[in-house]
């Protein structure tokens, strides 16, 4: 009983009250690319309507609202599949994911956007998720901003699935990896050589063990898209939550970063992460007027992920011994609830500040 009841809680810690007036929708699509043999899951959350009918006493709506990603280690979301999508235009903020994770693991944040009137579109990125580790396609590391422009596309394209997207109002939000991701489609350029000479020195750091597991300069040809310029300029806006990869990003291409940067960095180093060479170091390298930073003391690199239920990290270890770490916060930690809501928040400030200019 007292699991169930402290699994009750949690989600109502991270799941906005749900309200006729502030429904969100949700839907799963597949983007197909027969060329590169790279479909993508899609999957958006958006303000939406509802269809309702009336009596003389009581208007009932037939929306159904669902936990969307909820299963037996995390919490999920509260979502109307398949709803109508509300009038109006809206900003749009795409979402990458980080090494090995998937959509799934920032649904606190794409319900929280949502229900604040953005429409977030989030992808599966082929190689790099919890389902499909296929090393061809994980080498392929510069198609990850290009899933994000096709993200873009199929929104754009699509008004009357999810909603007509503002004029010049998209940001892109990444996680760890997809922190890489969205400095790579705002216009920073990757040197394979630096990170590679830069990693002789680090080699315990997370993104050099994930980078030389992907190798994706492992040819002439992958050197070279890799350094090439992956910049979408409809991007307006980025935000970094405790990336990885930073250090083989070139300093001329970070000094004149054309878009705002948001920098979000788990304050509790570790070997695999510490924010001094990673989020912190980034930071010295962009433009200060328009770069934010902020280091969340508490909060390690899977404070950005869901929100684990009683009981998930033993379910993780018994399926996969060691990973069950990403259920943990720092010591002494808030809940890892009262952390996204800062998050959240500081997000939705910078989103605002970044959109009115």
């Amino acid at each position: 009983m007292r699991t169930a009841f402290c699994a009750l809680l949690l989600l109502c810690l991270t799941s906005p009250a749900f309200a006729d007036e502030n429904l969100i929708g949700f839907k799963t699509a597949t983007l197909p690319d027969v060329e590169n043999q790279r479909a993508l899951q899609l999957a958006v959350w958006y303000p939406a309507t509802t269809t309702t009918t009336t009596t003389t006493a009581t208007t009932a709506t037939t929306a159904k609202p669902e936990l969307i990603a909820d299963n037996a280690v995390f919490i999920g979301a509260l979502a109307v599949p398949d709803a109508p999508p509300a009038a109006g235009e809206h900003p749009l903020v795409v979402l990458s994911h980080g090494y090995g994770g998937n959509w799934r693991n920032q649904v606190w944040l794409a319900s929280a956007l949502a229900h604040q009137g953005y429409i977030v579109a989030a992808v599966n990125h082929p190689g790099t998720t919890s389902k499909d580790r296929s090393p061809a396609a994980a080498a392929q590391l510069w198609q990850r901003p290009k899933d994000l422009s096709r993200t873009i596309d199929a929104v754009l394209a699509q008004p009357t699935q999810f909603g007509t997207v503002k004029h010049n109002q998209i940001a892109a939000v990444g996680h760890s990896l997809g922190g890489w991701t969205v400095l790579e489609i705002a216009g920073a350029r990757f040197d394979p050589d630096l990170f590679n000479r830069d990693c002789n020195v680090h080699p315990k750091l997370g993104g050099c063990i994930g980078y030389r597991q992907m190798n994706p300069a492992g040819t002439p040809a992958g050197k070279v898209q890799l350094a090439a310029d992956l910049s979408d300029k409809r991007i307006t806006a980025i935000v970094s939550l405790d990336l990885g990869l930073s250090r083989g990003f070139t300093h001329a291409s970070l000094a004149v970063l054309p878009v705002p940067a948001l920098v979000i960095a788990g304050g509790v180093p570790s070997e695999e992460m510490d924010p001094n060479l990673e989020s912190a170091a980034l930071v010295k390298r962009l433009p200060k007027a328009s770069t934010q930073y902020v280091e969340i003391a508490d909060a390690t690199h899977f404070s950005f992920m869901a929100i684990c239920k009683p009981g998930g990290m033993a379910l993780i270890e018994a399926d996969s011994p060691g990973d069950g770490m990403i259920c943990r916060d720092g010591e002494g930690a808030r809940p890892r609830a009262v952390i996204q809501q800062q998050v959240v928040g500081l997000i939705s400030e910078f989103l605002e500040r970044s959109f009115r200019h």
